[in-house]
């Protein structure tokens, strides 16, 4: 297969996939076989450019012009190419989960949420592969729209007004300050190709670059850089799996994904150290980092609780961006398997228990570890990598984000990751911690809310142990292994993402 096929194949496979589903209609088991081939093949095209990549190879695609003589452009590079192996590897872990979970709580409209789900990853591909600004920014915007009826799945007030807050954010920054960004570097630089060492130097002055630059980062609202990650939150009224994949890896991803990709390849690092703004940013960064976390103290709703604990950690990979040296590009990029592999395991957890006891709320989950142990010990460890203890991946991450700091002549940063990651514990430990040890405020059959206690269609149910479906169990058990493996192996990572950061 060539470079060139395997690339349009990526894009192409989970569009074709979004059709085939529509088209399978009532028949599940006929929809969920399509699902998971679709994902097999996207993941196999994926890996088949991994070696020439890692070897130094840049596949790259060329299609129909778009805009002012800027073609659809597609460049396979080491970032791209990390961000679509998560992405790709994750769909299909994440649809395991989904098929326990969707049925077990006899979801409405199935057959149009995996079809979305494809649009979704589908686009995904297209912005980790852009070969250029205006390619990534029509994939930026088919994410969004894509995702916007699995945010709204059920249908009701509160979805509803979740999916307002979602497309209204990210559709007015995206337009409002993110187009208008690459409208001026196109007449700025005469490109919007991704080129190593940037194409801004030297073309405009200071303060205008510095405006550029924040019309970038607060027009990538996907990255959630406070003030501008309310629609996250709100997001989180979708079903479990999209705010797994979707909101832990995909959408969130996609947008600090894009801010490592404008500062390497737009602003280049060299100019970015050079300006005062981007100092200004490390601070909103930092701050975004520590507010977040305390906020998510606050909050008793587990879903809410895990999407400020999102927020907090999109900009670990934002502060990396903005340090602008070679360490701290290398542990943001790594930050976004790291945390991915850890987020995803915990709102796997989250579906869970939410299937097999209806409780949403951490105060109802004292002593749940006893009736869902297997369930509660993935959280717990997910819950370590996200700290950044070892043997969990989360670790190197902030290793590398650290040094990166130091590297940058600011020691300041490397206490806000030590802080950060004591706010970790104090809000994510408490949680497996009561499940074990706590004494339960109920039964167990009925929750805070009058919702009997419904239990698994097909989990193991031993004794006390009533787990969520086998689906979700074997999703939970392949993303909590990977945060283990993921501690044992950084070096590919490492290997991989060295090259973005050579001039």
């Amino acid at each position: 297969m060539s470079h060139q096929t395997a690339i349009l194949l990526s894009v192409a496979i989970p569009f074709a996939g979004a059709i085939l589903i529509m088209l399978s209609g009532l028949r599940p088991n006929v929809r969920e076989t399509i699902t998971i081939l679709a994902g097999l093949a996207l993941f196999l095209v994926v890996v088949s450019l991994l070696p020439d990549v890692a070897a130094g190879a840049r596949p790259s695609l060329t299609l129909m012009p778009l805009f002012g003589g800027v073609p659809l452009k597609f460049a396979v590079e080491p970032l791209g190419m990390l961000f679509a192996l998560v992405a790709s590897g994750l769909w299909v872990v994440t649809s395991i989960y989904a098929f326990g979970y969707m049925r077990a709580e006899h979801e409405h409209d199935q057959t149009r949420f995996y079809a979305c789900f494809a649009i979704a990853i589908a686009s995904t591909m297209g912005l980790a592969f852009s070969g250029n600004l205006l390619t990534l920014f029509l994939f930026y915007e088919v994410l969004t729209l894509s995702t916007y009826p699995l945010v709204t799945h059920h249908g009701d007030d509160d979805a509803r007004r979740g999916g307002r807050v979602y497309l209204g954010i990210l559709i007015a920054t995206s337009i409002g300050l993110l187009l208008p960004a690459i409208l001026v570097t196109l007449y700025l630089t005469g490109t919007l190709d991704f080129t190593p060492g940037g194409i801004l130097a030297g073309k405009a002055s200071t303060p205008l670059t510095a405006v550029l630059l924040l019309a970038y980062v607060y027009g990538i609202g996907k990255a959630a850089l406070m003030p501008i990650h309310r629609w996250l939150p709100a997001a989180m009224v979708a079903p479990t799996p999209v705010s797994a994949l979707l909101h832990a890896v995909a959408v969130v991803k996609a947008g600090v994904f894009t801010i490592l990709k404008v500062s390497i390849y737009i602003f280049g690092l060299g100019l970015l150290q050079s300006l005062d703004a981007t100092v200004w940013i490390q601070y909103i960064a930092a701050a975004t980092i520590l507010i977040a976390s305390l906020v998510a103290m606050t909050k008793d709703n587990l879903k809410a609780r895990l999407a400020y604990s999102t927020i907090s950690q999109l900009s670990y990979i934002v502060l990396g961006a903005m340090l602008a040296h070679d360490s701290a590009i290398i542990g943001g990029g790594m930050h976004i398997a790291m945390h991915a592999f850890g987020k995803i395991t915990l709102f796997f957890c989250a579906g869970a228990v939410l299937v097999a006891t209806h409780k949403t709320e951490i105060s109802q989950m004292k002593g749940i570890g006893r009736q869902m142990p297997l369930t509660m010990t993935a959280f717990l460890l997910a819950s370590l990598s996200i700290i950044g203890l070892p043997p969990f991946g989360g670790v190197w991450s902030k290793w590398y984000l650290a040094i990166g700091a130091l590297e940058a002549h600011q020691a300041i940063f490397v206490g806000v990751l030590m802080l950060s990651s004591l706010l970790n514990v104090a809000y994510l430990l408490p949680i497996p911690l009561q499940a074990f040890f706590g004494k339960p405020a109920d039964d167990g059959h009925a929750d805070a809310a009058g919702h009997g206690h419904v239990p698994p269609r097909y989990g193991p149910r031993i004794g006390e142990m009533r787990e969520a479906p086998w689906p979700c169990l074997i999703a939970i058990a392949i993303t909590t292994i990977g945060c283990i493996v993921l501690f044992f192996a950084p070096h590919p990572l490492v290997a991989l993402l060295q090259p973005i950061v050579q001039r």
